[in-house]
């Protein structure tokens, strides 16, 4: 089998050499050099269509763009370029349409989209598109292009999730829930279910905000870079019309070997999705702890849940479980796009073949976990009577504490010493620190002496504790809700930035 296959490379090779003999047209885009036809294996490892295919829209929006540059700079004439510009838009409605025909020799997207194009209208005028252009501007201009769009639906999706927190959080049920908020995972002191949740909220208006950031960075335009010295058919003008032709807010990019290896926007976008997924599985784990049975604070809604196959009494979070997994995912995407930069040498390398997958990956799995994410934010149900019930005295120990340094004008440091040996009191006595009475407290200040049996049992309430903590970003009902007003004005303030509709629709519409 071996020898049958040897012979058959063999066969293949010749007959590609008496091609060339005989003065045919290599099937390669690129093969004019070339006298051997590609190994079969080597051409899988090298065709990156089945990945890159995903960029069509953007490599026929990027091809449109250059074509009306290359008509301005007088490199073809406007009716080549009229019949180059409508075989585009005919290429991609086949794409659209799901009729597009990939055969072999097709290895990328780019040389699909051009062997397409030459069927439709010619070789003569498609011949003439890739002018002064390279597959290394050329990608990294349908990368960014392709982003564009992802960051835009992205940003939408992430946020709706930070408004339906803003929602949840501003209802009269979440601030009127008193739950335990812990640190270490232990029991710390009182605070609002809304609280807790907009701790989450204001983590993703961070992430929101990176994106904006990343993609202003990211916003620049590679074409007419070539494959790394510049553009010999364009003036000192013509990459910048082109810029503004495909709306890039940045202009162009300054450098042509940097425009073509610059991968930075790619690691930006994964790193920024792996810390968006740290704070998606930081919010699931607290709920994930939060829905057992031990707990008992939420009850998730079962469009977002699932069963055993032996335990017909289980109800699964596996939404939540699944959110934090995808954090590893998305934190081996960044890991991977590092690395790979790290060994390459100056302007462009093939090993930049590898970007795409993490970063479509990333996308995908950040526009279904974000859907998800907000599903299951607004179907959990919230129980304020097991939150309540869940409170214990021992959480009022700082307010013990400060109730000396209120009235009585003790240091600080010294009525924690004291709320700590009223702890151990009350583990003697074995009774809670509610249970302690003001002659006891006595004993471990004199202070306490001075009080009322009303001042004393009045530290024992955990609504007073709650609104005690008045000041900004507090967990006093006030508090609450200047958080979600102030919520809503980011919201509002915020809601134009990113990449504008005009914009995008250079990708998605026709």
């Amino acid at each position: 089998m071996r020898h049958v296959a040897r012979t058959a490379r063999l066969a293949g090779r010749q007959a590609m050499a008496r091609a060339f003999s005989e003065g045919k047209k290599p099937a390669k885009l690129w093969g004019g050099a070339f006298g051997e036809a590609t190994d079969k294996t080597m051409e899988l490892f090298n065709d990156s269509l089945p990945f890159d295919k995903r960029l069509w829209a953007a490599d026929l929006a990027g091809s449109k763009a250059y074509a009306a540059a290359l008509t301005e700079a007088g490199v073809i004439d406007q009716d080549q370029s009229t019949k180059m510009r409508q075989g585009l838009s005919d290429v991609r409605k086949e794409w659209a349409d799901n009729k597009f025909v990939e055969i072999e020799g097709d290895e990328d997207i780019h040389t699909a989209n051009e062997r397409r194009l030459g069927d439709l209208v010619g070789t003569d005028v498609a011949g003439r598109l890739h002018t002064g252009r390279s597959r290394n501007d050329q990608v990294a201009t349908d990368l960014r292009l392709w982003l564009r769009a992802e960051v835009h639906a992205l940003r939408g999706l992430l946020r709706g999730l930070v408004e339906d927190a803003r929602d949840v959080a501003g209802s009269d049920e979440a601030q009127g829930a008193l739950m335990p908020g812990y640190t270490h995972l232990q029991r710390a002191q009182p605070v609002r279910y809304s609280h807790w949740l907009m701790s989450h909220a204001w983590a993703w208006t961070r992430d929101a905000e990176r994106l904006d950031a990343l993609w202003a960075r990211s916003d620049r335009c590679p074409l007419g870079s070539g494959a790394l010295a510049g553009h010999p058919f364009f003036d000192e003008n013509q990459r910048k019309k082109l810029s503004d032709s495909l709306l890039f807010k940045g202009g162009p990019t300054p450098n042509s070997m940097d425009s073509v290896s610059d991968r930075d926007f790619a690691v930006e976008f994964t790193q920024w999705a792996a810390l968006l997924g740290v704070h998606l599985s930081r919010w699931a784990e607290d709920l994930i702890i939060y829905g057992t049975k031990e707990f008992a604070f939420v009850s998730f809604g079962q469009r977002y849940s699932t069963g055993s196959s032996l335990m017909p009494q289980k109800r699964n979070p596996d939404a939540l479980e699944l959110l934090r997994g995808k954090a590893a995912r998305l934190a081996g995407h960044q890991a991977t796009l590092t690395s790979l930069l790290a060994s390459c040498p100056s302007a462009y390398n093939k090993d930049l073949q590898e970007d795409k997958e993490p970063v479509f990956d990333a996308a995908h799995q950040l526009r279904v976990a974000l859907e998800v994410a907000r599903g299951v934010l607004t179907t959990t149900e919230i129980h304020p009577q097991r939150m309540r019930a869940a409170l214990e005295p021992a959480m009022l120990a700082t307010d013990l504490a400060e109730h000396l340094v209120r009235k009585h004008n003790v240091p600080f440091r010294e009525t924690h010493h004291v709320a700590g040996a009223a702890v151990r009191l009350a583990e003697k006595e074995n009774t809670s620190l509610a249970g302690l009475s003001k002659a006891q407290l006595a004993t471990l200040h004199p202070a306490f002496e001075n009080d009322s049996d009303a001042d004393v049992a009045a530290l024992w309430d955990f609504d007073r504790s709650a609104e005690s903590r008045d000041a900004q970003g507090g967990t006093s009902l006030r508090a609450q809700k200047e958080q979600v007003a102030a919520l809503s004005a980011w919201l509002e303030r915020t809601r134009d930035d990113g990449p504008s509709p005009d914009a995008v629709a250079l990708v998605t519409e026709p």
